[in-house]
């Protein structure tokens, strides 16, 4: 990446968010040595070799290599290198000249604790003395007798890539040369749950591996996970962001930090489908291209602001976050959705990234919808559909950013054919069928001021069938906006055949959740009707008037 900053510039700053589930800061279980195994008389594991980890010295050691061992054809040249520092004769000895007899040439080299990581073997054992043989003490143990796979923090991944890879000529992947790093834990993988600030599983950090242990972050996490990233931004120290996820979900949140967030510097987001140490693991290189990508200025405009918004790199391509979706649980897994670009820039081959296009959307800088634009208050809705809805006050902002508690509420619903409701008297559908939806809308009432729905329909047009159409035309009535989208990639098919609904354009249904989440905050609920089931024609066109300024927000952004 020496190419990237010229020789005397400043290196840019770039801050690295840990967030939940993250592939890319797992690794794979600390299983116990055959070296250990055989010094403390346990059953060895049936490998041929011990399998490595970076670990660090404890004391200064020094180790002979044995020469021309590091290639299989370095000997076939030997004629190109320097004499080794010595050989070792049959029993072992050192020798500055070569001995009579068999002799291995070595080269001398004394290692020290601050040199870094080495790979080295595993030698720790479960505390009854046991090899571990994999992450917890037992199957299925509880999280008290379960290690952690996920780095707290991007630290030390990010001192492993450097240590360990290599670029394609030999040299490192010296990161610290291009950058300085600054590490934050926003609704992280893995957490400290020992000592006064002890973190709970579940509620402070976000796992999925042991499997049986995988937790989830809910809107109160988003809601502190972007006010920390707004106000690392607001210090004006940062020339980047790159937001570290799982790869299932990377996109919602980086599509989401696209248009909350007001900054001027590229927010960029990576994953990996294999862990990090793993056999041809994939988040190493995602991270140097993420690297690569914000020191290159490529994302800049002509006053130095972010013209693209934010991104998702992976595979050595930059794609827009709004236009990614994972498909596959394979490197390559990514795909445009939308049926239009979203693949921004190419990092592929020795040269700097490439611009491909522009997005045309608004996002960052330019959102409508970014935090610091936001109100403090919106108007929400509360009540119950027999006894009527009434508008509420809902504090969605205040000092230190959104509110937690205050996150909108949006459900996706999705359409299939053969429901199992059929049409009602004269044909009229059958909306109290809707057992789900119905149960939706009461528990918004009782409990969300802010809320919405996603409706996958069918691709295109987005409709669904008549039940669910209806019971979502109560949904909206009830104050609760709702997005019709087409299901898998619309391409932009998701038509607006009825003004009382929203037009999700070509965004997929998770993506236009992020948005309608985005667009309460910012428009609050819809004016409700006295009698949701059935809105007069004057509250029908006060609805209508209300969602056009929801579409606005989905035609732009």
């Amino acid at each position: 990446m020496g190419d990237i900053i010229p020789d005397g510039a400043p290196r840019p700053r770039i801050a690295v968010f840990a967030g939940p589930t993250a592939t890319i800061l797992n690794t794979p279980d600390l299983v116990t040595s055959n070296k250990a195994r055989a010094r403390h008389g346990l059953p060895l594991r049936p490998s041929r070799f011990d399998s490595l980890r970076a670990q660090r010295l404890a004391a200064p050691v020094t180790v002979y290599i044995e020469a021309f061992s590091a290639h299989p054809l370095e000997r076939d040249a030997a004629d190109l290198y320097a004499p080794p520092d010595g050989w070792l004769d049959s029993g072992g000895t050192f020798h500055d000249e070569r001995p009579s007899g068999d002799a291995t040439p070595v080269y001398v080299v004394e290692l020290h604790p601050d040199d870094g990581l080495y790979p080295l073997p595993y030698m720790a054992r479960q505390a009854d003395g046991s090899a571990w043989d994999g992450t917890a003490a037992t199957p299925l143990a509880p999280p008290g007798d379960a290690r952690q796979t996920f780095y707290p923090d991007a630290r030390r991944l990010y001192e492993e890539i450097e240590r360990f890879g290599l670029a394609d000529h030999g040299t490192g992947a010296s990161l610290g040369s291009v950058a300085e790093f600054d590490f934050f834990r926003a609704a992280p993988s893995g957490g400290y749950t020992t000592g006064p600030d002890a973190e709970r599983h579940g509620q402070d950090f976000f796992v999925y591996y042991p499997y049986h242990l995988q937790s989830e972050p809910g809107l109160t996490n988003l809601a502190k996970a972007t006010n920390q990233v707004q106000a690392v931004l607001a210090t004006g120290e940062y020339a980047g962001v790159q937001w570290l996820e799982g790869s299932p979900t990377v996109e919602e949140t980086l599509y989401w930090l696209g248009l909350m967030i007001d900054t001027t510097v590229p927010l960029v987001g990576h994953a990996a489908q294999r862990r990090h140490q793993s056999l041809s693991a994939d988040g190493d290189r995602n991270v140097v291209d993420g690297v690569k990508y914000i020191a290159s200025g490529v994302a800049l405009n002509e006053r130095g602001e972010d013209r693209v918004g934010a991104c998702v790199i992976v595979d050595e391509l930059v794609y827009s976050a709004r236009d990614v979706t994972k498909v596959d649980a394979r490197p390559g897994g990514y795909e445009v959705t939308g049926g239009h670009g979203g693949v921004v820039a190419d990092l592929g081959g020795y040269g700097p990234p490439q611009l491909t296009y522009l997005p045309t959307r608004k996002h960052t800088h330019c959102s409508d919808l970014r935090l610091t634009v936001l109100g403090e208050r919106v108007t929400g809705v509360t009540g119950a559909l027999e006894e009527g809805v009434s508008l509420v006050d809902v504090v969605v902002k205040d000092a230190n950013g959104l509110v937690p508690a205050s996150m909108p509420h949006v459900t996706i619903t999705k359409y299939t054919r053969y429901a199992a409701t059929g049409p009602g008297t004269e044909g009229s559908p059958i909306t109290d069928d809707e057992v789900e939806i119905l149960a939706r809308i009461k528990a918004n009432l009782a409990q969300a001021p802010l809320a919405g729905f996603v409706c996958e329909g069918m691709s295109p047009f987005g409709m669904a069938d008549p039940a669910r159409n209806a019971a979502l035309s109560v949904a909206i009535f009830a104050g609760m906006p709702v997005v019709r989208t087409g299901r898998g990639n619309t391409g932009g098919m998701a038509y607006r055949t009825d003004p009382t609904f929203i037009s999700g354009n070509n965004l997929t249904a998770t993506k236009a959740r992020m948005l309608l989440m985005a667009a309460l905050l910012k428009l609050g609920a819809l004016p409700p009707a006295a009698n949701p089931f059935n809105p007069t024609s004057d509250e029908r066109a006060a609805t209508q008037q209300a969602v056009a300024r929801y579409q606005a927000l989905f035609d732009t952004h």
